[in-house]
């Protein structure tokens, strides 16, 4: 750790969990993105390569991320390479022999290509000579259906322990239920293996979730106020959508891109490229970004569309602050979110039990979305962590008025009841919120609605109110949506609801106040990206941060890597307060291991005299 990555300490279970992988046992690791997974199975690989033990074999599902290890690796002096679809013919080859000859320390290969026969007898070759050291299998919650993110080629690796039972595996993942880790268990063959849990708390992210209320508007105030110059993501659900926000963003003058799988191969990667290594970059995406993505200073991620479970959630929020400083995860959402989603649902070809199971995973998120409490109380919860109210969520900064709307529930599930017994037809929200309030138009002329005598009891309502009434009603079950046309039935649980036994509380919609408690870093460069060092510097020490940051740049083109590889800004903020003045020194900085010292130390001691003078 100290001598390879320059860190002097462990964090949480780190040491735990890398002395059981090192001594050769099997292991699960359950740990937040941001908090360390990487160095539990690559401190290991480099002790057992340096005990003689050979390879080991890192499978990973994106391209992106063993890109970026791999150039972090190399850095360190760590001899690693990647098998994928980006390497020739030739190239691939070359990195085939150094991995039969045991020189590689770490090789990252995609599962497809893992249980490939070609290459598992390749691996066959080298477990025959003592040479297969390790097997990592990163976010490893893909092999479980009831997971956000199953990928069928996950489902094939339960055959490398069958193959090399004798060779320790680890897997590890940011996110997983429990129903998600019985399933890593037993599709992994990993019965046997020690369970590490981290908290899930990552106290860093801001979490704050509106309701929609034209939610462009919602969004553009959002990074004005809070991330001018800031890189984050915007996921979005449909790939439509991704492109016109990233034109629009565009537009509004915020440097945007849009990423989603439908993009040519070469336009996707270049895109992630220039999120990688450009400061204050946006990505509007669908969830097909992300997954693996190491940038460390993503300030914000705000979600347009909602999630369908608070697994895929977590995952993507997790992406902002990685780095440890502030950030912040931001959501709007409406009752068209809600119908879609349980649309989704209900209509995939999936069987019963798994649609119910992704029924109660959607209606966990909306509790989180509809909570006056705190959000980050129950989100952990969620992952069965206890935990006490944070100081630190938009429910806790400012505390949401709430209204018993019992009553009101009482008079939608009515009315979609005389719908049915009136004409024998259902009808959708727009058309039931007009009923209630009393608003003539030519559907209730047509189906003579108006003389229902639900027709107008609800006017003393705004709309906006009545979207969360039936929201609510939808995320208890006690609605449901059926048809292409999003028509609202009555459920079984209804009738407890229209007797006045279940009560319901919902928060009173509100405007998005303005700045949420959190002041926004207004040191910019001429240019209006963020330049501010993550720790308060003086005068002198905000010059040699700059003059740092100024000579990572350079070093990240000539070497094409993302700067942050280099050098993240912790590590510059700390040199530029310490202001170190000898080798000795500067290897005391968190983050400057043995070969970033011999390679970067005396340019990095010029600097920082330079920026003195």
């Amino acid at each position: 750790m100290q001598q390879v990555f320059g860190y002097s300490a462990f964090r949480g279970e780190q040491q735990d969990i890398i002395q059981t992988v090192s001594a050769g046992d099997d292991a699960m690791v359950l740990m937040p993105t941001g908090g360390g997974k990487s160095l539990c199975y690559q401190v290991p690989a480099i002790a057992r390569h340096r005990a003689g033990l050979g390879v080991t074999l890192v499978i990973s599902p994106l391209i992106a991320l063993m890109h970026d290890q791999v150039g972090a690796l190399e850095e360190l002096g760590v001899h690693a390479a990647f098998l994928n679809s980006s390497l020739t013919g030739e190239e691939a080859s070359r990195v085939e022999r150094e991995m039969m000859s045991g020189r590689l320390v770490m090789l990252y290969a995609a599962p497809e290509r893992v249980t490939n026969p070609r290459f598992m007898g390749m691996l066959t070759a080298l477990d025959e000579r003592g040479l297969l050291s390790l097997v990592a299998i990163d976010e490893a919650h893909c092999v479980s259906q009831w997971g956000h993110d199953f990928r069928e080629d996950y489902l094939q690796l339960a055959q490398l322990h069958e193959r090399f039972p004798n060779v320790p595996r680890v897997a590890l993942t940011a996110t997983a239920d429990d129903h998600t880790r019985a399933d890593m268990r037993e599709r992994l063959a990993l019965t046997g293996a020690r369970e590490f849990i981290s908290s899930f708390d990552r106290p860093n992210i801001r979490y704050a979730i509106v309701e929609k209320d034209e939610a462009k508007k919602q969004l553009i105030r959002f990074l004005r106020d809070e991330h001018e110059g800031d890189a984050g993501i915007v996921y979005c659900q449909s790939r439509k959508k991704v492109e016109e926000t990233a034109a629009w963003l565009s537009s509004e003058g915020i440097s945007a891109l849009p990423y989603h799988a439908g993009l040519d191969a070469d336009v996707r990667r270049r895109h992630q490229d220039r999120f990688l290594r450009e400061d204050g970059l946006v990505m509007c995406a669908t969830i097909a970004f992300g997954m693996g993505i190491d940038k460390p200073d993503v300030r914000f991620v705000a979600h347009l569309d909602l999630p369908k479970n608070i697994e895929g959630y977590y995952q993507e929020t997790g992406r902002a602050g990685r780095d440890g400083e502030a950030a912040d995860a931001w959501m709007a959402y409406g009752l068209a979110d809600v119908v879609n989603q349980r649309r989704m649902i209900d209509e995939s070809p999936a069987g019963d039990e798994f649609k119910k199971m992704q029924r109660g995973k959607l209606d966990a998120l909306l509790t989180l979305a509809e909570a006056h409490d705190c959000r980050r109380v129950r989100l952990l919860a969620y992952f069965g962590e206890k935990s006490s109210a944070c100081g630190n969520c938009d429910n806790c900064l400012n505390p949401p008025a709430t209204w018993d709307a019992t009553e009101a529930a009482r008079m939608a599930l009515s009315t979609v009841y005389r719908f049915r017994q009136h004409s024998g037809l259902s009808f959708g929200a727009g058309h039931l919120i007009d009923v209630l309030r009393g608003k003539v138009t030519d559907k209730t002329t047509q189906h003579g609605h108006g003389s229902l005598s639900t027709f107008g009891i609800g006017a003393k309502w705004s709309e906006q109110q009545w979207r969360g009434v039936i929201r609510q009603l939808l995320s208890l079950g006690h609605l449901q949506s059926e048809g292409e046309y999003n028509t609202l039935v009555l459920t079984d649980s209804a009738r407890a609801v229209l007797k006045g036994e279940v009560p319901v509380l919902l928060r009173e919609h509100r405007e998005t106040p303005k700045g949420s408690g959190r002041t926004r870093r207004s040191s910019t460069s001429s240019g209006g990206r963020s330049t501010s060092a993550p720790i308060k510097l003086d005068a002198d020490g905000d010059q040699r941060f700059a003059a740092l940051r100024a000579w990572r740049s350079e070093v990240a083109r000539e070497h094409n890597l993302p700067a942050y590889i280099v050098f993240n800004d912790a590590t510059l903020a700390q040199m530029a307060q310490q202001a170190p003045s000898t080798l000795d020194e500067l290897s005391g900085i968190s983050g400057v291991g043995a070969k970033k010292l011999e390679a970067y130390g005396r340019e990095i001691l010029r600097v920082l005299e330079s920026a003195a003078g």
